[in-house]
């Protein structure tokens, strides 16, 4: 027994070295690098788990071997008790039981195997996900069901593109979903989940939930959205299967008094219009109904266009002017021998991706350096300039500096060889690791007019331009958009994209406004350079007209 709590709580040191790096974090649904460790701490606690239960299994067969030998044994006694405790070896074994032997017994039972699990258990929840992440990946499951018009039965049977581990949820998992979505006042995607909840309850899936319970909460949000015919109609069925319901019978009483209401409403609307009218003389003119084109949709819709894939303004014709080739940016001495991939992503503004430039070996060594320090992305409050968390910004970010590893200044020098850019003046390499649903909705990223102070306490001037690297192939989802123009860049693992924020003229390129979509099924890592305006001076000479 001592041995088995030593291993368990060996167990539990180990697990301090796991869980230490987790100390400082939270906010785990925003970064999918980091969740990993949370799988391997949760492998450790079932190891843990199963230790106990072996253990209380090995006690409870050393209390049924006790209890068949002693019911074996009573069984004879009883038959002659005088005759048995004649023999005075039996008299002695008895006393000996009763005093000695059934005081062990109770000890046993009494024992305590948990204190090893336990220990485990409660070092390790300290660093459990909280209600707030729960939430956040709950969240993230219905933006992507809106983003990528995903219906709520693909999702719980795990039918997404590009998985490789299809897991069901159950009912719970929808009804959970459902609540979440209930406590937001989200009666849309509540009625959804809970809807698919009653479904598989239809469908004959095992639940120790009940199709009462499901119905109550879907006719309250089919209410809270107007419908009241269906929302009556569900009420019907929730006092079918529970007559007594009181609210239920409240609710049925209730609807059936506002449709009577409504129906008087109309009937009164309609004789109303029915009294006689003065006849026009001439015709109303039809108005003939325009499609509407691209740039008169809402940037939200073309921005979840592009994610899906739909809404690309790329053109013959614009295909056309895009071009692949071997790179040297004028003759650059590290490329003269070796240049390097370029392709054309995009004219106007022009956006270049850079094939195979950049190494496994330095992404892993990226990766590696960057996760520690990985924290909840921020985004500068544009009234305040305070850097605080945002619901449309679902990453967590690091920051590398060239002095921390020669393979970080080798990649920022690669950055200015190709670019032709002064890096002195610019950001340090951000690292980025999408969470669930991992997203950055539609942002600049230079300074505007109206933020005149965005970037005055760095002193180097606006964000020139922008350098991308993808660090890793996302299964679907993830690509970089453009809403303005139309335009999407797909991530391709050990390329980079570039592009230029602002004009020669300095100032800014409002078509450069991009957005990373949600990250549907995989692990999106980027790692970006943004570049200032200081010390371009001689590299890229000011344009004479603002938008040259």
């Amino acid at each position: 027994m001592l041995s088995l709590r030593m291993e368990l709580l060996c167990w539990s040191f180990l697990l301090l070295n796991c869980l230490q790096s987790l100390s400082a974090h939270n906010d785990f649904f925003t970064s999918i690098g980091q969740m990993t460790d949370l799988l391997y701490t949760e492998k450790d606690l079932v190891t843990s788990l199963k230790d106990y239960i072996k253990a209380e299994e090995n006690k409870l067969e050393r209390v049924k071997q006790w209890a068949d030998k002693l019911d074996s044994l009573s069984a004879t006694a009883t038959q002659d008790p005088e005759g048995f405790l004649g023999h005075p070896v039996n008299a002695f074994k008895l006393m000996k039981r009763l005093n000695t032997e059934w005081g062990d017994l109770e000890s046993l039972v009494l024992s305590d195997t948990t204190d090893g699990f336990i220990s485990n258990l409660t070092i390790q929840r300290q660093y459990f996900p909280t209600d707030e992440d729960q939430t956040g990946a709950a969240k993230a499951l219905l933006r992507l069901q809106d983003t990528y018009r995903l219906d709520a039965n693909t999702i719980s049977i795990g039918d997404l593109p590009g998985v490789t581990h299809k897991i069901l949820m159950t009912v719970e998992d929808c009804y959970e979903l459902a609540k979440i979505a209930y406590s937001e006042s989200d009666y849309y995607h509540t009625e959804l989940w809970m809807a698919q909840a009653l479904k598989q309850l239809d469908e004959g899936e095992e639940s120790t939930l009940d199709k009462v319970t499901v119905l109550d909460y879907l006719s309250y949000a089919i209410y809270q959205q107007g419908e009241m015919e269906r929302a009556l109609e569900y009420t019907k069925q929730l006092l079918e299967l529970d007559p007594e319901h009181q609210r239920a019978k409240g609710n049925l009483k209730y609807f059936q008094f506002q449709l009577e209401k409504q129906k008087k409403a109309a009937e009164n609307e309609i004789k109303t219009e029915t009294k006689p009218q003065e006849k026009e003389t001439t015709e109303p003119k039809k108005k003939t109904k325009k499609k509407a084109t691209f740039q008169l949709i809402p940037e939200r819709k073309k921005y979840e266009m592009l994610c899906r894939g739909e809404g690309n303004k790329m053109t013959p014709r614009r295909q056309s002017r895009l071009f692949c080739r071997y790179y040297d940016n004028n003759r650059s001495p590290m490329y003269v021998l070796a240049p390097v991939k370029q392709q054309d992503e995009w004219d106007s503004p022009y956006i270049v991706r850079y094939l195979d430039i950049i190494s496994d070996k330095e992404m892993d060594l990226v990766k590696q350096l960057a996760k520690p320090r990985l924290r909840r992305a921020t985004i500068s409050n544009p009234i305040t300039g305070v850097l605080e968390t945002a619901s449309y910004r679902i990453s967590k970010s690091a920051w590398l500096t060239g002095y921390e590893h020669p393979m970080i200044e080798k990649i920022n020098q690669r950055i200015e060889d190709l670019s032709g850019l002064e890096m002195d003046t610019a950001e340090e390499l951000q690292v980025a690791n999408y969470g669930v649903g991992g997203q950055y909705e539609p942002h600049f990223d230079f300074g505007r007019k109206d933020e005149p102070d965005a970037f005055k306490e760095l002193g180097t001037g606006n964000r020139i331009a922008t350098w991308l690297f993808y660090m890793s192939d996302v299964s679907a989802g993830g690509a970089t958009v453009f809403p303005d123009i139309g335009a999407a860049v797909w991530p391709l693992k050990g390329t980079a994209v570039f592009w230029y924020n602002l004009f020669p003229s300095g100032e800014g390129d409002y078509r450069t406004r991009h957005a990373a979509c949600p990250v549907l099924v995989g692990n999106k890592w980027v790692s970006n350079k943004w570049i200032h305006e200081r010390g371009q001076e001689w590299r890229r000479p000011c344009g004479l007209n603002e938008t040259e």
